[in-house]
This record gives C-alpha cells, sequence and structure tokens, in this order.
C-alpha cells in the first residue's frame, strides 16, 4: 500500500497565497461599492463615518479605544461598513414605518438580515457639531436622482448613547421635492465617484447629542435609502445660540450668614444605598459568535454608579465590550460603568453592548447588578 507526502509549501509561496486571498477579498468589497448607490455624508451616516475612518486600517487595535462604536460595528460585521451605499428597501412604496420596526431605524429593519444590525446600537457614536441651522449632505454614488426627501431629528430629550431609535423619538423637519439624476455636486473623490446633493435643515430648540435621520426615495425604482447620522448641537465647533443677556444688577441684600447645618429628610438613603437591576438579551448570533446587549436600570433612588457580574456557561466568554468596561476572572465578568453613563435618576436606564464567543446557542445570563 503506498502513502503519498503532504505537500509543504514554501515560505514565500504560502505568503503570496495568503496576499492574493487578501487582495480577492478587498476587490470584492470594492466592486460591491463600485456598484453601490449611496449615503449621507455629512454628518456622515454611522457607517459611512466608520468606513471614511477606518477602511484603510481597520484592522488597527486603536479603533477600540479612539473609535469603540465603529470597533463593535467592524467586528460585528466588516461588509456593513464595506457596503455602505447598499442601506436601502426595495418596495416600501412610502410605508417606512409598516417595514421598519421600533429599534432597527439605522439598520433600515435590519436589510440584509443582520449585516446593519450594529448601526441600531447605542452609544457613544462619533458627532459631528452643527447649528440649529445647518445643511445635511448626502452622496448619489449611483446617479439615481430622487422622488423625495425627509429629514427627521430626534425629539429634545432623546439620549443617543443609551436609547434605540423609535419613530416616536423622531420629528419630520424637512420635506423636499424630486431631485433629477445626476443632480448635485460632482466630487472627484474615488470613493464617492457621483454627486452630492445639499438639503438645507432648521431643528430650533435642540442642544446636545441627536440623530438625524434621513429617508431618500430614489427615482429610478421603488428603492428608499436609510441613514442615522450622528450630530451635536450647539457643539465646539457649532456657533453657540444667542442668549438672553443677564438682568442688570441690583443693589445687594444682607450678607449672606452661614447655613446652618442640613441632614437628610427622614427615609432619604445615604450615598451609596441605591439599587439597579439588569436584564441581559441576545441581538444577533453566527456561527461561534454573538451579540448580546445589558440595560441597566437604576432602582427608586438616583445612583452614581454600576457594576454588573455573571457566570458564563462552559464554551461561552466576552471578546469585546462598548459603553462598559468588562474584566473577567475564569468564567466570572464584571461589567462596570464608563464615565459618561454611570449616573441615573431614579428609573432610568442605560445600556452597554458586547461580543462574545460559543460553542453551541449563546444563554441569556443570570445577572446581579451592585449600585453605587
Amino acid at each position: 500500500m503506498s502513502s503519498h507526502p503532504t505537500a509543504v509549501w514554501p515560505p514565500a509561496r504560502r505568503a503570496l497565497t495568503i496576499a492574493a486571498a487578501a487582495t480577492l477579498l478587498l476587490t470584492t468589497a470594492l466592486a460591491d461599492i463600485a456598484t453601490a448607490h449611496g449615503s449621507s455624508i455629512d454628518p456622515p451616516s454611522r457607517n459611512y463615518g466608520c468606513y471614511e475612518r477606518w477602511a484603510n486600517d481597520f484592522q488597527n487595535p486603536r479603533m477600540a479605544t479612539e473609535d469603540p462604536m465603529c470597533w463593535q460595528a467592524w467586528q460585528a460585521d466588516s461588509t456593513a461598513m464595506w457596503n455602505w451605499n447598499s442601506l436601502y428597501i426595495d418596495g416600501v412604496n412610502g410605508q417606512h414605518q409598516a417595514h421598519i420596526p421600533d429599534g432597527q431605524l439605522c439598520s433600515a429593519g435590519n436589510t440584509g438580515g443582520t449585516r446593519y444590525a450594529s448601526l441600531d446600537v447605542p452609544g457613544d457614536w462619533r458627532a459631528v457639531d452643527v447649528d440649529n441651522n445647518f445643511t445635511a449632505t448626502y452622496h448619489d454614488q449611483a446617479l439615481h436622482g430622487a422622488d423625495y426627501h425627509l429629514v427627521y431629528v430626534t425629539r429634545q430629550g432623546f439620549d443617543p448613547l443609551t436609547q434605540r431609535l423609535r419613530w416616536s423619538d423622531l420629528e419630520l423637519v424637512r420635506t423636499t421635492g424630486g431631485a433629477a439624476p445626476g443632480a448635485g455636486t460632482r466630487t472627484n473623490n474615488p470613493n464617492l465617484n457621483g454627486v452630492s446633493v445639499d438639503i438645507p435643515v432648521s431643528a430650533p430648540g435642540r442642544t446636545g447629542r441627536h440623530i438625524v435621520y434621513l429617508i431618500w426615495k430614489a427615482s429610478h425604482a421603488d428603492q428608499t435609502y436609510y441613514f442615522c447620522s450622528d450630530v451635536n448641537f450647539g457643539g465646539t465647533g457649532a456657533t453657540p445660540p444667542p442668549t438672553t443677556p443677564a438682568p442688570a444688577p441690583t443693589t445687594p441684600g444682607p450678607a449672606p450668614t452661614t447655613p446652618a447645618p442640613t441632614t437628610p429628610a427622614p427615609g432619604t438613603p445615604a450615598p451609596g444605598q441605591g439599587s439597579c437591576a439588569a436584564a441581559f438579551s441576545v441581538v444577533a448570533t453566527w456561527q461561534g459568535g454573538f451579540q448580546a446587549e445589558v440595560r441597566v436600570s437604576a432602582g427608586s433612588t438616583a445612583i452614581s454608579g454600576w457594576t454588573v457580574s455573571w457566570t458564563n456557561p462552559g464554551g461561552q466568554q466576552v471578546t469585546q465590550a462598548w459603553n462598559a468596561t468588562i474584566t473577567s476572572s475564569a468564567s466570572t465578568v464584571a461589567a462596570r460603568n464608563v464615565g459618561y453613563n454611570g449616573s441615573l435618576s431614579a428609573g432610568a436606564s442605560t445600556t452597554f453592548g458586547l461580543l462574545g464567543s460559543a460553542s453551541g446557542t449563546p444563554a441569556a445570563q443570570s445577572l446581579s447588578c451592585a449600585a453605587t
């Protein structure tokens, strides 16, 4: 009985083969881009912003700390970034809310399966500073033209750091008519290579973090595009809104006296006696991995920080997290708040997300929550 030796490639040949495979993957991704359609570019949609900042360096571990929401999106499904211009639905017939459920507006109702699901995850997405009067620009890469555009801005009080976007969170601030195919400003940017269209927008009364939600109905077919863009009204790069002048000084009253010491009202908990609860839910799964979300809620009193703990079952572990700092020891996991989401008023909640590996179906965890 004869045996055949196993072929062993020289190191140089192996390197060339790996390089060729990487080139093929990149070429395929760029081919998808070249035949695709468009996106918001200023303020940028979530996935276009991630593509613009990291496409040439998408394996750099610095992204995890410098741009954590992009990091979780790249890890969840990198094709959502390479295909930044294909976030659309066919056959909507203007029935946007019927086709896109609450919590899935940024992924256009999980169009393309779960490819764009990471865009719905709330957190500290990179935001652009804008005034209350600003210009929204989208790029019509394939020169589709438009039947109409709808521009929404979240209502004051919505928190994109902790809340998934719902239709009731939005206010329609601009509706436009059609745009002819090819209308707009040409660009020489090889990543765009089409026309950019400007839409003046006015969103009075907003301050702080918000989402601009643009709906673009293309004119070539019943094909509708949906874009979430993160903005910061009145940020450091925006012109501050005018303020009412302070009243003229009046004659000072009696000099203040030293206040008497105060004691907490009866029944008021001392600092550190607040409580919290946490709930774990699986958002998406794939072969060998999953994405999950944990909602942390304060009890009947305000809290200034929280720590959520659980024990992973065998074959399951956390590999990445955002909106929380994760530490692990064997199968025990502790997630602590980051700087911007530790303080919660009574009954308020926040969320953090994680990616994990699992040998089978990922299991929802039984969590404990400790507040400070």
